[in-house]
């Protein structure tokens, strides 16, 4: 079932004070979008609020107070990003460096997907998904809505319209099915439990994550990749516009409190197999990103960014970054993480307070800024 939205996005007088206050931006904060190339802006949050950085210096630009455990998304664009709350997602201006009024309310909101130039929401307390013009994502237009069974999950618009959900209820989640845009099925493929996350390469093909491997969404089929151990899971993941295959975590003890797996996965679109790579460190959930030319990108426990030929399913380099961690037991609790854009990897450290902008091209540090407050999850904008 879709239905339109006609007010969504609305919001009360209220609730736009409650904004005002809690959401204001710093003073310092710079209106323009003047920064010189490579200087977007990436955000970070921390316990009480979000940092906002430029992107080449590494100067505070801006700070917004926000109490609570907030996840911060790309909306799609060169401005924006959505900020998930416990009672929606939020639009937030990065150059202002301030919220700007516009909500999509939502229960328990999960994943943003930017694509194609729509911006996919989902909210998991009701299954609902609101699809909404990427560049319209603060103009308070109403977007399409369509509603599935509530789960955690995520949604994807592709260039023809056709939409990607995931399957599932709150007591199981199943696999993944494919909707045209009368957003009547074409297919589905229910052989992925505990489907989670999803990453999207080279021609638009679409990987998600299961207990058991993955599925491929390519040309209008879904295939299952079955991993090569009973349990496979694979929950996270990082796509690449210019390669076939896709980076994704790899945990296989299904009694373990916390598996700290040294193996990652390569998806390979094209061929429909999986692969396994042992880096020689552990990672967490915010280690994976890719860099330009498809390299797939982890940050290890041990202090190192390791880039890895897909291809060839090798380590090809690893940067020092940061001293050696070890992933906390809580998953909200703050780990360094990763944020890559064109040919820059950001790299957190909570355990200094610290934020690390490393060159690809040049395999070393260029830049440091010790903030305020311990970050904990890192993003940008995204667009250009």
């Amino acid at each position: 079932m879709h239905r339109s939205r006609t007010t969504m996005v609305a919001m009360s007088g209220a609730l736009a004070s409650v904004v005002a206050l809690s959401g204001c931006g710093s003073e310092e904060a710079e209106p323009a979008h003047d920064h010189a190339p490579g200087a977007a802006p990436i955000a970070l949050t921390y316990d009480g609020g979000i940092y906002v950085l430029d992107g080449a210096t590494l100067e505070q630009r801006g700070e917004v107070q926000l109490d609570g455990f907030n996840r911060i998304n790309p909306a799609g664009d060169d401005e924006h990003l959505m900020v998930s709350t416990k009672d929606g997602f939020r639009v937030f201006d990065t150059h202002k460096a301030e919220f700007t009024g516009t909500e999509y309310p939502a229960a328990k909101p999960g994943h943003v997907v930017p694509h194609a130039g729509k911006t996919v929401l989902f909210a998991d307390g009701t299954g609902e998904i609101s699809i909404v013009d990427t560049d319209k994502i603060d103009s308070g237009e109403p977007g399409e809505v369509y509603q599935a069974p509530a789960h955690h999950g995520v949604a994807v618009q592709l260039s023809n319209g056709n939409l990607l959900v995931t399957l599932g209820t709150e007591d199981a989640r199943v696999g993944l099915a494919a909707l045209d845009t009368d957003r009547k099925e074409i297919t589905r493929n229910e052989d992925c439990p505990g489907v989670h996350g999803e990453a999207t390469a080279q021609d638009e093909t679409v990987v998600v994550g299961c207990q058991t491997g993955a599925v491929i969404y390519r040309d209008g089929k879904i295939t299952k990749v079955t991993s090569p151990t009973p349990y496979g899971r694979i929950g996270n993941m990082a796509g690449s516009e210019v390669s076939p295959i896709v980076l994704g975590d790899y945990k296989q003890d299904k009694e373990a409190e916390l598996e700290r797996p040294t193996q990652i996965s390569l998806v390979n679109t094209a061929d429909g197999t999986l692969r396994l790579v042992d880096i020689g460190t552990s990672y967490t959930f915010r280690s994976l990103g890719r860099g330009p030319a498809g390299e797939a990108l982890v940050l290890g426990t041990d202090g190192k960014l390791h880039i890895i030929d897909p291809v060839a399913g090798k380590v090809t380099r690893s940067i020092p970054v940061t001293g050696t961690w070890q992933e906390p037991l809580e998953w909200q609790d703050a780990r360094p993480a990763l944020f890559v854009r064109d040919g820059i990897a950001y790299v957190t450290d909570p355990a200094t307070a610290q934020v690390h902008r490393v060159d690809l091209n040049e395999g070393k540090v260029t830049n440091s800024a010790t903030l305020a407050s311990a970050p904990n999850e890192i993003t940008g904008v995204t667009a250009h």
